[in-house]
């Protein structure tokens, strides 16, 4: 009971401060910037996942939770450009994927089980099922970039040491997480 009334305080703590707070337009800007960035570093790695972008290339895919919305189009080098915060796109996205839980707390509890969250599809079921291809068998390898900055070992223990606690983690929430009967696991 006590892990339920702490998800229910965070969620409405979360909410009250999403609808107090808005973050300014350069701020989210600057964010989705960073997360095309980082995106297109990974992909820049998986040649198969930059062939088959390309084959979308002009396509659209917008991605929507809550009230943040981003809007990516596939370029002709296999990789992903945003259309700008604030401009009006001159149609509509080819897919969008809108998440379906509103709860930041069950997003990150459903992120640390390893599960995805559900999520709305809607439009091209091809360039869906290619969205799909690259989140099942794109990752991005940490610990090989924290390598080429601190080197080898330094790489290892320190991405060793998080799984570790994320593991932990996982099983600190497994062990909290509700019963069938609505009560927690002891």
């Amino acid at each position: 009971m006590q892990t339920r009334s702490a998800a229910i305080l965070l969620n409405g703590l979360f909410d009250r401060l999403a609808h107090q707070i808005q973050p300014p337009a350069w701020l989210v800007d600057e964010v989705q910037h960073r997360a095309v960035l980082l995106l297109n570093h990974v992909l820049m790695q998986e040649p198969e996942a930059q062939a088959r972008l390309a084959r979308q290339q002009g396509r659209t895919v917008q991605v929507a939770w809550r009230q943040l919305t981003l809007q990516l189009v596939a370029t002709p080098a296999g990789l992903l450009d945003r259309l700008p915060v604030g401009v009006a796109p001159t149609r509509s996205p080819d897919l969008r994927l809108t998440v379906q839980e509103d709860s930041p707390v069950a997003l990150a509890q459903t992120a640390l089980r390893g599960d995805k969250p559900p999520i709305k599809i809607e439009g091209d079921v091809q360039l869906a099922a290619e969205v799909g291809w690259l989140v099942d068998h794109v990752r991005w390898d940490v610990e090989e970039d924290l390598s080429r900055l601190i080197g080898d070992a330094p790489a290892h223990t320190v991405c060793d040491t998080a799984r570790r606690a994320a593991a932990a983690l996982r099983e600190f929430i497994a062990r909290r997480a509700p019963l069938a009967g609505g009560k927690p696991a002891q």
